[in-house]
């Protein structure tokens, strides 16, 4: 039996894709398991402030290099070389850098880039990797042997994470451990510290205060480093965080008793304050009224002017954060034998909710839109109670049809504004 969609429209029946990604499945939500830290819910409170100095930095990422284990950092790379070239085609456009900034595993011979620019892709395919197996099989005479992959990975370290792209992660936590737990992605996120950078604003895509975020959240992430003068002020906000300090505790300086230990707070409170000045000035918005707007709106004409414009390439759903549509697909390696993979997948492709039939309850563009907006403000929220994004501007950055989500949260934002006034002038009236 197919559930009736929060807001009327009746979900397709996709045999072999994950469904939960529309909200439209019938279960408790257990929301995140508890973990080791035990405190990803919301932006920790900060236990310890130590002093990373840069040559300190320096010697702690060459030391865990050394050591084997595996980091993960915002470091340059050609606008030809980077994954998200595909998606931007940056590298064919006139004028642009020919460096570009993106995640990547350091080698020994990447250029650290913390702080310099946004990321093009987010930390997502870390942990949600694009392609990758779920479990191989082989049948031998009437039996089929199963290999699945691990589940259990080696730690490992994200340093100088986009405080959006770290809070993301949590809120993606929900969905993947909503009626069972996805191993593959727990064990992944198990396995990883990761510190945020605090972020001074990428450009006015920005607007992650605008969704509940900040260019400061600790959310999603074990210690926030902020930059001052000479190195970065180190807030430990996780059980996970300490530990990792503990272990390279050779590395950091306790701020208590340093010399210029209140010159350097107050250079992070200043960078802190810029930020969030800066990043309000995008977007502010009445979060409440927005979803209300939406699930009140299914079929206003706004809606459909906005999804006029868009294509369907699904380049937003690539570089976005929390985006987690995925299909599933055997693929023979021979002769009774095949390998099971997971895919990333986008509601804005026609074929996304294809029926055998041919029927397709998402018939033209302008509905997979509005399935994108209503996904992420208002059923994300009514099944895990926040939106499905964390502001981090990719999706305008991309969009070579010029589809702005700045633009278009300011705009529900004013119709949900103009609603609210001429509600309470019929009551005055009354």
């Amino acid at each position: 039996m197919t559930e009736e969609h929060p807001n009327g429209e009746r979900p397709a029946d996709a045999s072999g894709r994950d469904e939960r990604t529309d909200g439209e499945r019938s279960a408790d939500v257990p929301g995140r398991d508890e973990r080791t830290d035990g405190e990803r819910s919301a932006d920790a409170p900060v236990r310890d402030e130590l002093f990373l100095s840069t040559e300190s930095l320096a010697a702690l990422v060459d030391g865990l290099l050394t050591a084997g284990t595996e980091v993960i950092a915002p470091v340059v790379v050609g606008a030809c070389d980077s994954p998200a070239a595909m998606a931007s085609a940056a590298c064919l456009r006139p004028g642009v850098a020919a460096e570009q900034v993106d995640y990547a595993v350091l080698d020994g011979e990447h250029r650290l880039a913390l702080g310099e620019a946004m990321p093009n892709l987010s930390l997502k395919s870390f942990f949600l990797p694009q392609n990758e197996a779920l479990l191989c099989w082989r049948q031998r005479g009437g039996a089929i042997d199963l290999q699945a992959a691990p589940t259990e990975h080696a730690p490992r370290l994200v340093l100088g994470a986009k405080p959006c792209d770290a809070a993301a992660l949590e809120v993606v936590d929900k969905v993947m451990n909503w009626g069972c737990a996805d191993e593959l992605w727990n064990g992944r996120r198990d396995a990883t510290t990761i510190f945020a950078l605090a972020c001074p604003m990428e450009d006015d895509s920005c607007f992650c205060t605008a969704v509940g975020a900040a260019p400061d959240g600790t959310r999603g992430a074990d210690a926030l480093i902020t930059p001052v003068e000479g190195g970065y002020l180190v807030s430990v906000t996780t059980e996970k965080g300490r530990a990792f300090l503990d272990a390279h505790s050779d590395r950091f300086v306790a701020l208590e008793g340093l010399a210029g230990a209140e010159a350097l707070r107050a250079q992070a409170e200043a960078f802190r304050a810029e930020a969030h000045a800066r990043v309000a000035a995008n977007l502010q918005i009445d979060a409440a009224s927005v979803r209300q707007w939406i699930e009140t709106h299914y079929d206003d004409p706004l809606l459909t002017a906005l999804g006029v414009r868009c294509n369907g390439c699904g380049a937003c759903s690539s570089v976005c954060p929390t985006c987690h549509c995925f299909d599933i697909v055997d693929e023979p390696d021979g002769v009774g034998s095949g390998t099971r993979r997971r895919c990333w997948d986008t509601c804005q492709t026609g074929k996304f909710t294809a029926h055998a039939s041919g029927h397709n309850p998402r018939e033209d563009q302008n509905v997979r839109f509005r399935q994108r907006i209503n996904h992420k403000f208002a059923i994300y929220p009514l099944r895990f109670g926040e939106v499905l994004c964390t502001g981090c501007g990719r999706c305008t950055r991309v969009c070579h049809a010029g589809q702005d989500l700045v633009e278009i949260l300011a705009a529900i934002d004013v119709d949900a504004r103009r609603g609210d006034l001429d509600a309470a002038a019929e009551g005055d009236a009354a």
